[in-house]
């Protein structure tokens, strides 16, 4: 090969390291031989997709030669309803992802900036760079903090410039699980310019309980036009493996986000399975109760092994393993155990761990005892 293609691409993009997923099980299989695996480190449902949407995909299935909808008629048509808000402020999405690599490509350019925290989702900094725009990151808060390396709004609302056109905010956050509540969140977005985009991250959102305090953003759209809220069906609808999401935005700010939007970016079967997903309000709440169980079932055994957590209002804990995650990691993998080290995201002692079923929950935190007793 005689052509440096490396030199041939874009600045951003040589530069640019990969997203890193969760290590999938038939990874896991190839590498140790093993067949008797848990894995919790992708945020999945345990429970899986609704019934209702795997009869809706087994019913689409014939119509597999023909494109998808391109507009999403009857997937925008059942959000906007359950939502409250009109199918024009809607944008569809191959994943939340998919909106978030948008809303960059909409407003950013080489000469603008997008502001995020420390210790946030990591598709924020590859969609910047992606386009050649440059990442300002706001210090997240300290360790003994209340949100312990949650989003520090001060030091988001200092990140801004002349040159700031996005911002970033996951809310609740992940990996670390942290949030900002009403009152911040709602004195951040009054205090920002109007010049500039937010983006609130809600991927989590169906799983927060409202004692919490976490921020019902949607209400906030006619207030703040310069906010895009996103939302994902991956998470607590179980429809990770199909992808598609959504941005909900001002009308004016949806039409920008969908010009830029690839033609049948969710496919049919997504499409029909998130329809019937929404309305299965007995699944929503099954897998709920399950994830408030597990919840408690995790940070009681951290009790135990005298292990420290970080605030979460997902479906996921940040577990604080006193030495190194990644080696924890390891040896989790060789007892068939598939957690997330987050050492990538400037966290080297912890490991993210998802909810998972109760017996799923119990190998966890056996094999998860012998690696800290060896």
């Amino acid at each position: 090969m005689t052509c440096d293609y490396f030199a041939l691409a874009a600045p951003g993009v040589r530069s640019l390291q990969p997203y890193q997923p969760g290590k999938p099980e038939s990874e896991l299989r190839r590498e140790y031989g093993l067949s008797d695996i848990v894995k919790l480190a992708s945020n999945e449902n345990p429970l899986g997709p609704s019934p209702r949407a795997l009869v809706a995909v087994r019913e689409a299935l014939s119509d597999m030669a023909r494109y998808p909808d391109g507009n999403g008629f009857e997937l925008k048509t059942a959000l906007a309803a359950k939502l409250g808000v009109s199918t024009a402020m809607l944008t569809l999405g191959n994943g939340s992802n998919d909106v978030l690599e948008l809303a960059a490509r909409a407003f950013l350019t080489p000469e603008y900036e997008a502001v995020f925290s420390e210790h946030a989702f990591a598709v924020y900094p590859i969609a910047t760079q992606a386009v050649g725009a440059t990442a300002r990151v706001a210090k997240a808060n300290p360790p003994d903090h209340a949100m312990p390396y949650g989003h520090d709004p001060a030091a988001l609302l200092a990140s801004i410039n002349d040159r700031t056109r996005l911002m970033f905010i996951a809310n609740p956050n992940n990996p670390t699980g942290t949030w900002l509540k009403t009152a911040e969140l709602q004195g951040l977005l009054s205090d920002i310019p109007e010049s500039v985009i937010v983006v609130v991250d809600e991927a989590y959102g169906e799983y927060v309980d409202p004692a919490a305090d976490c921020a019902d953003t949607l209400r906030w759209l006619d207030r703040f036009p310069n906010l895009i809220v996103t939302r994902t069906f991956s998470k607590a609808y179980g429809l990770a493996g199909l992808r598609v999401g959504y941005a909900i935005s001002h009308p004016v700010v949806a039409d920008l986000l969908n010009r830029v939007r690839q033609p049948f970016n969710v496919n049919s079967l997504a499409l029909v399975a998130a329809t019937a997903a929404l309305d299965d309000v007995d699944h929503l709440q099954r897998i709920q109760a399950l994830n408030r169980a597990g919840m408690q079932q995790l940070q009681e055994a951290c009790r135990r092994l005298g292990l420290s957590w970080l605030p979460s209002v997902g479906n996921f804990l940040c577990v604080d393993v006193g030495r190194s995650g990644r080696e924890v990691f390891l040896a989790l993998l060789k007892r068939g155990v598939i957690a997330r080290p987050v050492d990538n995201y400037g966290l080297p002692r912890f490991l993210r761990i998802s909810i998972g079923t109760e017996a799923e929950n119990t190998r966890l935190i056996e094999a998860l005892t012998a690696v800290l007793q060896e």
